[in-house]
Parts: C-alpha cells; structure tokens; sequence
C-alpha cells in the first residue's frame, strides 16, 4: 500500500490564478520561507491561460499582454521568487488549523500549513441552472468552454452563435469569437442596457454584432445541433434566431464548494466564505482572495487583491493582525444583494481598502452606511446594474465604539 506524502508548508495557496500567484509572490518577498500553491490542473495561471486576447497586465509589468502570456509571466515570476507549485494537485477537504486532504497522481497528500489561502475563483453559471426550455442539442456552452476550444484545443465550436449576455466577459467572448472568425448573430440582455459599462459596450456593435435589450431567452431548439433560439424581444414580440450555437455568458458564481463541504462560515449572499477586512475566514488559519470571494472582477483586480491579502497573511504570521474577535457585522438590505467583507474588526491597521458591494437590480438612489440605532455614518449618490462594482472606502467610516451592526442600504 501507498503511504501518505506529509507534507509542510508555512502558508497553503489553493489556486494558481492572478490572486492566488501574486499572494505568493508577496509572502515570498516578505520572506515567507515555504510558500506552496496547489493547482488541480497540469497548467499553472488560472483563466487568463485560455484567454488569448489582451489587454492583460498593464498595471502589474508595465505591457499589455494576452492572456497566456500573463499567466505564463505570473507562474515564472513566482517560480523564481521560489514558490512551490504542485500541479495535478486537488484538494479534497479543508480542517481546523490549516490541515488540508490533497490527491496527486502518486497518492494521497496530508498539507500542515500555519496559513492557508483559498483562491479557487469563480465559475458561469451553466444552462443547468439557467432553467432554460427546449431540446439539448450540442452548442450550448459558456465563455470559458469556448476559449478552451479556441485558444487549448485549437477548434471551432460553431460558426454562427447567439451570445447571452454583456458583462465584460461577454465582451471577451466577442473578441475571441472575431479572432476565430465565429460571427455571432446577435447578443441578449435581459436588463434595459448592457451590464459592461461605456464605453466597452459598444464593442460589439463596433464588431457588427446586433443587440437587443430587455430581451430573454426562451427555448433553444435542434436536432444533434443547436438550429435555432426562441427569444421574447422588448416589447413582448417573439423572434426566432437561426443559429448553429448558444453562448451563455457571465452570471458567475465564486468556486466555493471546498468552502460548503468545509467548517468554514458560508455567505449565503457572495456565495464564498466569510471574511473580516483582513481576508481572515471564520477560522483564523484560513484566509480568501480573489473572485472566490465575490462574483466577479478582472484578472487585474483579484492579482492586486490577492497581493494585498498575501502582505496581510505575512503580518498575521508575524503576530501583527488584531486577534479575530468582537466583530461588528455588515448587513445589507435589498436591492444589495451582496457585501464583502461581511464583518469587521475594530483594528488602526489597514486592511482591505474597501467595502464591495452588488446589486440585484437596476438601481439609483442614496448609499448609506448606518450603525443599528441609525446614526448615518457615510453615503454617497450611487446609480449601478447587476454586477457592477460599488465600494464604499473603509477609512472613511468613523464608527462608533459601542456598534456591533452596520446596516448597508440604498434609499
């Protein structure tokens, strides 16, 4: 029988994407002695592998990239700030105290980490949970299948597809589909306006690709092959697009499913775990980055995210992070649908720099923060879409020493 590999490290990172490579790049520049990422893929780099497109990487090497060559510069950076990477690793279950169950292919691994970072990232949601109507012919995929096609194996899923969506990872798969020579034959949004903000959502009509808002996918239909899609249109009118594929974009949701099946605390409006302004989970040994923590931001954010949070897990390992504890809570009412962190601890060292917020719905109004007694302590005019970007900057809530609740909400 296979004995168990025992292994060691001072800080874990789960994932080898922007956010888990570049808190391992800054632990190893703080000095962290053994740093050790584990990626379940053959691969290191995350997404951006399968993104052959730019821009990627302007603000992090001073060029613009496309994605495999930012994700290749980000794995030969971290391999020569000595970071360990164990690739076709999977983690199978997360314990108290930084104990980690892995597979590889020559057996079973036990992790021992003083710290371990989550940074398994996001996924679309598929057509499974879209709940959408009509046969199930071959064509229906997500942005992240057709770049594994286009950019991993070199194939052409269709020539002719209806997209679903306009986040900016829409707008990625009009790109990719334009360098392939796929010609889209329109793109839905069920919302009055595109989800991607101007000027980036006139790219596709730049690209020749019609658009139609307030419009809602129906029923997909074909025989082996998608043929053709049932759309209700704006004003209620139903028309029918001949296709030869669907591409189903965005609506992420983060990569937490290590987190359900673990002891770490779920929240249930981000979908990842709960954190402090640290990144510290419920379990102080564990710590989260990246779009594991909220659906969804570029590549660029989550690698700037999971530096920041790399330089928080080296003061923790240093003893410097105020103990976890005596947290003051964050709730949002609706239309947030969503607030990251989730809790705070009353600390003069910075953390994260900002609140984070989603909305639901189309919305404008008055963002307020408020202590449990209604004491307004910050608010600002706000007007956002679904999966847009709201922040509210932390060190301008001065709050009071006796509040154990702040109340997010917008009027």
């Amino acid at each position: 029988m296979n004995s168990t590999e025992q292994l060691y490290a001072d800080v874990a990172i789960i994932g080898s994407g922007p956010a888990g490579l570049a808190a391992a790049i800054e632990l190893r520049r703080q000095g962290i002695e053994r740093v050790v990422v584990i990626e379940r893929e053959s691969t290191a780099g995350g997404i951006p592998r399968h993104c052959g497109h730019p821009p990627f990487g302007m603000r992090e090497y001073g060029r613009i990239l496309s994605g495999p060559a930012y994700a290749r510069r980000n794995v030969a950076t971290a391999l020569a700030a000595g970071v360990e990477i164990r690739l076709r690793h999977s983690v199978l279950s997360l314990a108290p105290h930084g104990q980690l169950r892995l597979a590889s292919p020559e057996g079973a691994v036990e992790l021992h980490a003083h710290r371990v970072l989550v940074a398994t990232g996001a996924r679309e949601t598929p057509r499974s949970a879209r709940l959408l109507s009509g046969d199930r012919p071959v064509g229906v995929i997500n942005t992240g299948a057709l770049q594994n096609y286009l950019y991993l194996q070199h194939l052409k899923p269709f020539e002719r597809p209806l997209i679903v969506g306009t986040e900016l990872v829409s707008l990625s798969a009009v790109l990719s589909c334009r360098r392939a020579g796929i010609r889209p034959v329109a793109m839905l949004e069920a919302n009055p306006r595109p989800t991607a903000r101007w000027p980036l959502a006139l790219f596709p009509r730049l690209c020749g690709v019609p658009m139609h808002f307030g419009a809602q996918l129906l029923e997909i239909h074909g025989t082996g092959r998608v043929e053709s899609a049932q759309v209700r249109l704006a004003d209620g009118q139903l028309k029918t697009f001949e296709c030869d594929g669907v591409l189903l974009t965005g609506q992420f949701t983060p990569e937490s499913s290590l987190i359900r099946n673990s002891h770490l605390q779920l929240d249930s409006g981000s979908g990842g775990p709960v954190v402090d302004q640290f990144g510290r989970c419920s379990d102080p040994s564990y710590f989260a980055a990246g779009n594991l923590l909220r659906p969804i931001e570029t590549a660029g954010w989550s690698y700037r995210e999971g530096r920041q949070i790399g330089r928080l897990v080296g003061a923790d390992l240093r003893g410097e992070l105020p103990p976890a504890l005596g947290h003051i809570h964050l709730d949002c009412n609706a239309p947030i649908k969503l607030c990251v962190p989730r809790q705070l601890v009353r600390s003069h060292m910075a953390g994260l720099e900002h609140i984070q917020l989603r909305v639901s719905q189309a919305v404008s109004g008055t963002l307020r923060v408020r202590t449990s007694n209604g004491q307004e302590l910050w608010s600002h005019q706000v007007s956002s879409l679904p999966e847009r970007r709201l922040l509210i900057p932390l060190k301008a809530l001065a709050i009071p020493l006796d509040a154990e609740r702040l109340d997010i909400s917008i009027d």
